[in-house]
This record gives structure tokens, C-alpha cells and sequence, in this order.
């Protein structure tokens, strides 16, 4: 069976590393290598205490959660692509911390991975981090994870099995009475995994996607040596009313990430944006300036309406499979997505409903 795998993020990276395992798949795989989220990414992964009201999206999370885990450890990911360093998020009020806890440990009961769960004083904290001048209360979960999403791709392709690869190569689908074909290539099922840009995939064939690009900008920080001994090691810290703090193994610090919903697919660096995220930094920690930006990342999200992400057949025995809406959670999500994309492809009976709205919720047929 050819399969053609459009986009290389970290679903469609994960989509054709589960396909490649399989000896009667031949994996063959097109990316334009433009603006994807993964490839501007540093995500946290630790969905459990998320209060959004979406049974569905938080069962995808908690199982995708669990899912990067074995996978990362399956694979032997190193440190560089992910981590277990645990998660601290942080809150002004003591009583709020201890909500966090009680939703944790009602939580932990479905999500072993968690781990060990600790309420910590505003001088806990401040021991923890004591490169910044933050006093809050916290709570620290000992399964949260960190990925790079660029690093988890490069690597994973490493693992894949690859019948052909053209990146850097913008595609074209075709659908002729049921025969696929991409440039002119025949296949016998594509996957579209390409986020943001699948209505112009689509468009093409007559199909009309409601998903919209949200622009994405962080920033990499070196603290100098008077500051930290070392980054490495430490949990991502997600304090109250600032932009998220994730050590690396480089000793750097990344600070994001923004969600721009009004700037289409534009990829340029915003000065604004620059000076807002490091401003947010500098209320943590005292005398970081701009000189000490050692980098940055811009990239595009797609959601949904109603900020669920979508994935499935795009109708019955059409063998076009897609994937798309999956926003800032996608580090988290977008590897169960891919292996739920890869099994269907394989023709496995997947029950999508559990944690996905139809597909036809999101794309329309032209008239």
C-alpha cells in the first residue's frame, strides 16, 4: 500500500514513523517546511489540572500525555527532544494552589503519569527558582514534560522507514474518480497533516475547512552566570498571570508563547511581540534585558471554532485522512492523532468519537 503523508509535524512525523513499522506500507512524505507550529514549539506537556470544560479534548490530552511518554522512552528520545523535569505552576492566593491539588488528585486517579503532587510555600519556590523574585504559592507535578518540537520531528525521522521524502515541496492533490495522486504521483490513501493550511490542501478538490491560522512567537533567554548556577534539571515554572518559563538542556530559558489571532500566516519577527515577552520576563527575573535574547521562534497554530482540534477520514471510503485544530496543545495531542491516523490507514476499526467531533463538523463539501 503507498501511503503519502502530507506535512512533517509532529503528527504527520508520528503518522509515517507508525505507518514505516508496518512491512506492506511504503511511507512517502511532503513538506513545504513553512511556518509549522511543531518546528517553532517548546511545548509543555502536562494537560491534567487544564479546567477547560471539553471531555473530549481533555481525554485526548491525558491519553496523548501518556502516549509521548512511551513513545519518547520506546524510542529512547534524549533529554534534547524530552524531558521529565516536572511542572510548577504557581498562584498568588493559597487557597487556589489547593484547588489545583484537589482537581490533581481527583485527576491522578485515570493519570498515574502525574506522579507525585507537593504544595509549595512562596519560599519553596523561591529556592526552586532563585533566579527570579517570584513569591507566590505553588504546585509541583512531578509527570509534567517538556518537548521540542522541532528536535521531536528530526529525530523521529531518524526512526522512519521512508519510501521517498520531498521537503521543502509544496503539494498538490488531486482526486480522479477515486484516484489519489499528489504532483502527480499515485497513492492509494493520503493523510493530510498540515494544521493551519489545509483548506488550501482541500480547497482544490472541493472541500471548504473552517480552521483559521493563529500566529505564535517565544524567546529563548542565556541568564548569565551571576544569576543561575544551572537551568538544567529544573521544572517549567507557569506562573499566574505570565507567559510560561521552560529550562532547556542548553541552559537557556524559553519565555511563551503568544496567541496572535489576527495575523494570518505571517512569519516576521514583531518587535512588540519581543519587548511584550521579554517585559513578561523581566517581572520574574530582575535585570534581564534584551541583550541577554539568545534567540526566537515564530510559527503558526490552526484552530477550530470552537478550539477543538479535529481528526478522522474525511468522509466514508474517500482514503483522504486529516488533521487540523489541534492549537496550543498540539505537542501534547498530536502524537495519539498520528498513531490514531496511522491505524486507520492500516484499516484498523478506530473509535474516533471518544475523542473527536465528526469531520464533517469542520469541512464542507462545495456545492
Amino acid at each position: 500500500m503507498k501511503v503519502a503523508v502530507i506535512g512533517n509535524g509532529i503528527v504527520g512525523a508520528t503518522t509515517s514513523y507508525i505507518l514505516s513499522k508496518n512491512d506492506n506500507v511504503a511511507v512517502t512524505q511532503f513538506d513545504s517546511s513553512k511556518g509549522q507550529a511543531t518546528s517553532a514549539s517548546a511545548g509543555i506537556i502536562a494537560p491534567w489540572l487544564s479546567k477547560r470544560r471539553n471531555k473530549k479534548w481533555y481525554r485526548l490530552a491525558r491519553k496523548g500525555a501518556a502516549f509521548m511518554n512511551r513513545l519518547a522512552h520506546d524510542t529512547k528520545m534524549p533529554s534534547s527532544v524530552y524531558r521529565e523535569d516536572g511542572v510548577v505552576y504557581s498562584r498568588k492566593i493559597e487557597t487556589d494552589i489547593e484547588d489545583l491539588l484537589e482537581l490533581g488528585q481527583e485527576r491522578k486517579v485515570d493519570a498515574p503519569l502525574m506522579g507525585q503532587l507537593q504544595k509549595l510555600s512562596p519560599t519553596m519556590i523561591q529556592e526552586k527558582f532563585p533566579f527570579t523574585q517570584i513569591s507566590d504559592w505553588g504546585l509541583f507535578v512531578e509527570g509534567g514534560a517538556t518537548i521540542d518540537g522541532q528536535k521531536f520531528v528530526e529525530y523521529l525521522n531518524q526512526q522512519t522507514d521512508f519510501e521517498q521524502q520531498y521537503l521543502n515541496q509544496t503539494v498538490s492533490i488531486s482526486n480522479e474518480k477515486g484516484r489519489l495522486s499528489i504532483n502527480g504521483v499515485a497513492f492509494d490513501k493520503v493523510v493530510l497533516a498540515v494544521g493551519a493550511w489545509l483548506p488550501q490542501c482541500l480547497e482544490s478538490i472541493g472541500w471548504a475547512v473552517h480552521v483559521r491560522p493563529q500566529k505564535g512567537q517565544l524567546i529563548e533567554v542565556q541568564l548569565s552566570d551571576e544569576k543561575v548556577d544551572s537551568l538544567i534539571g529544573l521544572p517549567v515554572l507557569m506562573p499566574e498571570g505570565e507567559r510560561d518559563f521552560i529550562p532547556t538542556n542548553k541552559n537557556t530559558l524559553i519565555i511563551g508563547a503568544t496567541h496572535e489571532n489576527d495575523e494570518g500566516f505571517d512569519l516576521s519577527r514583531s518587535q512588540v511581540v519581543m519587548d511584550d515577552l521579554l517585559k513578561s520576563g523581566q517581572n520574574l527575573i530582575p535585570n534581564l534585558t534584551e541583550a541577554d535574547i539568545v534567540g526566537y521562534r515564530v510559527g503558526t497554530r490552526a484552530y477550530t471554532n470552537d478550539f477543538a482540534p479535529f481528526f478522522g477520514e474525511l468522509e466514508d471510503n474517500s482514503n483522504i485522512y486529516v488533521a487540523s485544530g489541534l492549537g496550543s496543545s498540539g505537542l501534547t495531542t498530536g502524537p495519539i492523532i498520528g498513531q490514531m491516523l496511522a491505524k486507520q490507514v492500516m484499516g484498523e476499526d478506530i473509535e474516533m468519537s471518544e475523542y473527536t467531533n465528526p469531520v464533517n463538523n469542520y469541512i464542507d463539501k462545495r456545492g
